[in-house]
């Protein structure tokens, strides 16, 4: 198996969630990572899902139907996520930085709203919770978002949190990193 971004974040993510875990996909896109999040947390857990686009809501609630599995998916910009639950609250924040695939390519995460919502969904974790960003870019979204992310990331209180960005070495294009931020 090749590894690549979305498997080191799964991975991340099936090590650290365990059940009656409260998480946020931050990004739920075609609702991959909620579905996810919602087995790792199980029955006495609760997820909470965020998109801005309907069509990725819609995608995201049908998944969950068929694989019999809940969340709450809100049609709210991952910038809001913050009035839904209270700080320190939360073991994990997923999110999928970029468009989302076979949607509109005109619409893409923004610099200014990632950044808010990263720092909303850091409020949120609690100590020893986990933050697993997957960064796409290129494209029609250029590189602005990534090189925004990646130096606010690098601004984070290095005694209350530990962040890892990783680049991959021997791969062509543009391939998506992953970082990983634990509240400590």
């Amino acid at each position: 198996m090749q590894r690549n971004t979305l498997t080191l974040v799964h991975d991340a993510l099936r090590r650290h969630v365990r059940p009656g875990a409260i998480c946020i996909d931050a990004t739920a896109g075609k609702g991959r990572d909620t579905a996810l999040l919602c087995r790792l947390a199980g029955d006495a857990g609760r997820v909470l899902a965020f998109d801005i686009q309907a069509e990725a809501v819609v995608q995201t609630r049908d998944l969950l139907a068929r694989e019999g599995l809940t969340a709450e998916v809100y049609l709210d910009s991952h910038a809001h996520m913050a009035r839904y639950l209270p700080p320190e609250s939360v073991d994990c924040v997923v999110f999928n930085l970029g468009r989302l695939p076979g949607g509109d390519p005109r619409i893409f995460t923004q610099a200014d709203s990632s950044i808010q919502a990263i720092d909303a969904g850091l409020a949120l974790l609690r100590p020893g919770g986990l933050m697993a960003i997957a960064l796409y870019y290129g494209g029609a979204n250029g590189c602005e978002e990534r090189d925004a992310v990646l130096a606010h990331v690098e601004t984070l209180d290095p005694r209350r949190f530990t962040v890892l960005a990783c680049r991959w070495a021997n791969r062509t294009g543009e391939p998506p990193l992953p970082v990983f931020i634990w509240k400590d």
